[in-house]
């Protein structure tokens, strides 16, 4: 059994979420390098050589991409033959938030309790956390900032399953339509299909953790990818909502088995700050 002071999962925690975001994934980067290539509208092509130009800027000066940092999510992949040392896991993690919070010059952007008073927490805690227990002896930690733009514009449906692909298809681009420019396209859309109420929500952001531009290894799943792609594309929203043919970038597609009377799908948009970050130890 491998030992793991939780001091190390702190540490980890802090430096991935400024470096989340300060910095736009290479995969993100390249994605909006080639829709500029793509791009015919005018004023498309100016959108996605700001958001690259913003990109640059925020790396080379240490500054957050977005001035909405979000709320931290974060996965933490547990090796099953891992032992964590020396306190909890969930306190190192909202620790690592606070401090990277204040030390990123980070927006707190939390609010403590949601409908009544909305006080705002002050240190952007607590962290949203998902824990998979993996095999193994190593902890692989993802954080990947989510901002409310694009989160307020994400859907779930229970479809009824004579609903079938089409309706699938259909609920997919109804919510992309519905995200237009409040959610600042051109985006990654994660979509979850299957299991039940609460996991394919689970498995929409947790698609979003790929790589821009990398299909799914089950065909069936990475044809659907591209189907929905184009689709998303169809509805010309384009850079900034400008109008174009670029609305997205990408399409993944997660799904899980699911009960014989159900059909659950959930759509999680995220914006062109396609912010994630992730580390192993």
């Amino acid at each position: 059994m491998r030992e793991v002071p939780v001091s190390e999962i702190k540490k980890a925690v802090k430096e991935l979420i400024i470096e989340a975001n300060y910095k736009i994934p290479e995969d993100a980067l390249r994605a909006y390098e080639e829709a500029l290539k793509k791009e015919q509208s005018p004023l498309g092509k100016e959108v996605l050589q700001q958001i690259i130009e913003n990109a640059k800027i925020a790396r080379e000066q240490g500054l957050p991409y977005c001035q909405d940092t979000g709320i931290d999510v974060v996965f933490i992949f547990l090796g099953q033959d891992v032992r964590v040392t020396g306190g909890s896991i969930e306190e190192a993690v909202n620790e690592a938030v606070r401090e990277a919070t204040k030390e990123g010059y980070l927006r707190a952007s939390v609010v403590w309790d949601p409908v009544f008073e909305r006080k705002n927490t002050g240190d952007n805690t607590p962290a949203i956390i998902h824990y998979e227990v993996v095999p193994g002896d190593k902890i692989k930690i993802v954080v990947a900032p989510k901002g409310a733009g694009s989160e307020n514009t994400s859907r779930l449906a229970m479809l009824k399953p004579a609903d079938g692909w089409e309706g699938v298809k259909k609920f997919v681009v109804e919510t992309v339509k519905q995200a237009g420019p409040n959610a600042c396209p051109p985006f990654t859309v994660g979509v979850g299909i299957g299991g039940n109420f609460e996991y394919c929500a689970y498995l929409a952001k947790k698609a979003l953790l790929r790589p821009v531009g990398q299909r799914h290894e089950n065909p069936l799943i990475a044809r659907v990818e591209e189907e929905l792609l184009e689709e998303v594309n169809k509805v010309g929203w384009g850079p900034m909502g400008f109008g174009g043919l670029v609305t997205a970038v990408d399409v993944k597609v997660e799904m899980y088995p699911c009960h014989i009377a159900s059909l659950p799908v959930a759509v999680n948009i995220q914006c062109h700050a396609n912010r994630h970050a992730q580390r192993e130890i």
